[in-house]
């Protein structure tokens, strides 16, 4: 049942977050035609963006379900999880001071 509940706040949220932009939209356009100057939106479009965002966001989040843990890290110690082979670099100056011919040479 709750399911359903929140699917249906999530419908609300977005179709309030739907007319919250069409009205910023149309207040532009006011602004536009009647010569002034844009300062920032009035007060009642903000507020009604920030509660329908806030609506989607745990609406979303009740629809998904429970979140589960990620336990794939518990296994595995320190230095395996900080071995990572993509930081290897073998393309540098050590090459040359420890290369055989290089100390011959000298």
């Amino acid at each position: 049942m709750e399911f359903n509940f929140f699917k249906f706040l999530l419908l609300i949220g977005l179709s309030s977050l739907f007319h919250t932009t069409y009205s910023a939209a149309q207040h532009r356009a006011y602004v536009r035609i009647t010569e002034q100057e844009f300062q920032s939106l009035p007060l009642d479009i903000i507020v009604q963006a920030l509660i329908s965002l806030i609506l989607v966001i745990l609406s979303i989040l009740q629809t998904i379900g429970k979140f589960k843990e990620i336990r794939t890290v518990q296994t595995k110690s320190w230095e395996t999880i900080t071995n990572l082979s993509s930081f290897y670099t073998f393309n540098h100056r050590g090459k040359s001071l420890f290369c055989q011919n290089y100390l011959d040479q000298l």
